[in-house]
């Protein structure tokens, strides 16, 4: 089985991230226990790093995920809580951009 690394970009509607990330929190507890859960996080943007960064933006979050296997990624796809949640933010999300990536 080989590792599975995910990004998950997350455009909320305008003002609406930081409601969009106390459901994410509330959700981080089921995920990580989910068999072939190594990481996932959410990750807003460095402050400091001037000119050496690309900002994503005040309305945008990033999901970094790592997975065991595109097995557990698939399942957890289809989580009953994963449901729950979209179901509890479809409102307040403009986009989701999801890059499901390998070790080249």
């Amino acid at each position: 089985m080989q590792t599975v690394h995910v990004l998950a970009i997350i455009t909320a509607k305008p003002g609406m991230r930081e409601r969009v990330l106390d459901a994410f929190r509330d959700n981080v507890p089921a995920v990580r226990a989910e068999q072939g859960c190594i990481e996932y996080q959410a990750t807003i943007d460095a402050e400091g790093a001037g000119s050496l960064q690309t900002r994503v933006g005040p309305d945008i979050f990033v999901v970094v995920e790592k997975w065991a296997s595109l097995e557990a990624l698939k399942a957890h796809a289809v989580a009953a809580h994963m449901a729950a949640y979209a179901d509890k933010v479809k409102d307040m999300i403009a986009s989701r951009v999801i890059h499901v990536l390998t070790q080249a």
